[in-house]
């Protein structure tokens, strides 16, 4: 090779570096998902594991994606990719549906595009910008009355209350299914988030019984868009599967049901060691993955402060990446990716969250720390 052509390929190696694609495990993949066992499966048979960021707003006071006041939703599209994951849990509220409220200019001012346009518009965009970038969407019913999540008084632990009944719920699903039905990169419906309020798995009061109406809410989602993945989320804020073997979800389209716990930090639980921490999560959830009939798993929420200096907040993270590291079939999903705050329930517009992946201007990562431990589940390399 003469020189000339040495300096030719060298040029061509340095563009090629330069163009090549963000970091993914499931760069190929092909959606609609299903599943099989313990596994969750593409279009094309290859195991997919979700690894998601949780992008509020939707659900929230101003009925829309966090971040379109600041940066374009372009730029913020393309921070989730620079972060390396394949899929993004979009939280919706009943009333942000049901209502469909003019959004207000301020909550979008870097997108003058979105002014005057309602919330499903925005939520519309929103997707398209998603799945035109390739990144899976999973629609989550987080409350009904939109609002900060969660507690045992803000009205929105079970998946009804007086303003949104159980047929509000089911008609909102089947609206929000079709809505999206023909865009495959929406391969997710999350039937609602952390039930509480006394939800049991089972048991003898109607009212309180989230299995019952798990399957309800399946069907419903199912008979709008036979192709989505129906995942369910547990009592106790989601972290408490016990009895999900004996009482298994029953679907009428196979190969379609995720179970969803969430993983907090909680002070008065701290586990002394790894192998305590193990024990705890075996005996609530991931027992389940030696179970049959087998169902995937997909931690639908876990998180901590941004700086990673939160004292055993921060071991206990650690530690729960390493959990997920070390069980390559658990699928996983951050909360949150917004820099800044939505109104609501002790929360101050625009403020620092104090959870964020990305900066107040979300044109920047802000947790630098958390989003290479995130990368060390999948064995992405170091940037």
């Amino acid at each position: 090779m003469n020189s000339q052509r040495k300096i030719q390929a060298l040029l061509l190696a340095m563009i090629c570096l330069v163009c090549k694609p963000v970091y993914s495990q499931h760069a190929g993949l092909v959606p609609p998902l299903h599943t099989e066992g313990h596994q969750i499966l593409d279009a094309s048979e290859n195991p997919v594991r979700l690894t998601s960021v949780n992008w509020y707003g939707f659900d929230q006071k101003e009925y829309v994606a966090g971040g379109l006041d600041h940066a374009p939703l372009a730029t913020i599209v393309e921070q989730i990719r620079q972060i390396g994951v394949n899929s993004v849990r979009l939280p919706w509220a009943n009333e942000t549906l049901e209502r469909n409220p003019l959004v207000p200019d301020y909550a979008v001012a870097a997108n003058p595009q979105f002014k005057g346009k309602h919330a499903m518009e925005v939520m519309d965009a929103v997707i398209a910008a998603l799945e035109h970038a390739h990144v899976m969407v999973i629609l989550d019913n987080h409350v009904s009355r939109a609002d900060w999540c969660c507690s045992e008084s803000d009205g929105n632990g079970l998946w009804y209350n007086h303003e949104y009944p159980e047929a509000n719920w089911l008609a909102d699903w089947q609206t929000i299914a079709k809505r999206y039905r023909n865009q495959k990169w929406v391969v997710g419906a999350d039937l609602r988030n952390e039930l509480r309020n006394g939800a049991a798995w089972g048991g003898t009061d109607p009212k309180l019984d989230w299995h019952a109406a798990a399957e309800r809410g399946g069907r419903a989602v199912l008979a709008a868009n036979p192709r989505l993945l129906v995942i369910v989320e547990g009592p106790e804020y989601s972290t408490n599967f016990a009895g999900f073997d004996k009482l298994p979800v029953n679907l009428p389209v196979p190969y379609r049901l995720v179970y969803s716990p969430h993983a907090y930090y909680a002070a008065e639980q701290t586990p002394s060691s790894f192998e305590e921490l193990k024990e705890v999560y075996e005996a609530r959830a991931t027992f389940l993955l030696h179970t049959e009939p087998g169902v995937p798993l997909w931690v639908g929420e876990f998180g901590t402060c941004q700086t990673l200096d939160c004292g055993a907040e921060a071991d206990w993270f650690r530690q729960f990446v390493r959990l997920l590291k070390e069980n390559p079939q658990i699928s996983w999903s951050y909360w949150p990716l917004n820099g800044t705050q939505s109104t609501g329930v002790s929360r101050k517009y625009d403020a620092i969250e104090s959870f964020g992946l990305l900066s107040a201007d979300y044109k920047h990562i802000a947790a630098p720390k958390i989003v290479e431990l995130l990368r060390t589940i999948e064995g992405q390399p170091p940037r």
